[in-house]
């Protein structure tokens, strides 16, 4: 036996994803995108091919495999939250289907002021 091998096994790296997907993290089940992916493109993760239904905007997530309702949305190796609903693999990751388990999810309409005076 040599390295990190037995007898046997074979150990190989991930299928490829899109390169504008990045893998912050080994254990992590999100991507994240490092340009905007357009709806209707059909692109790559872990090998398996997903048509885009709705652009994915710069920095936003996207499922590596599917999540299951409830279940640890990981990033950067750790917990950054838990999904609302099943994730597909290949969905857009994001405050419609995740919470965040350390602070409120807040939305830019929660931030206006409500009584017509600055806040």
């Amino acid at each position: 036996m040599t390295g990190d091998t037995m007898p046997g096994i074979e150990t190989s790296p991930p299928p490829p994803s899109d390169p504008r997907l990045l893998l912050l993290d080994p254990g992590d089940n999100v991507l994240v995108a490092t340009a905007r992916i357009r709806a209707g493109e059909t692109i790559a993760i872990g090998g398996m091919r997903v048509s885009m239904p709705a652009d994915l905007p710069l920095g936003h997530k996207l499922a590596r495999v599917d999540i299951a309702s409830g279940a640890k949305v990981l990033k950067y190796g750790a917990p950054i939250g838990s999904a609302t609903v099943a994730i597909r693999a290949g969905d857009h990751a994001h405050v419609h289907n995740i919470r965040s388990d350390y602070t409120p999810t807040y939305h830019l309409d929660d931030a206006k002021p409500r009584d017509g005076g600055a806040s």
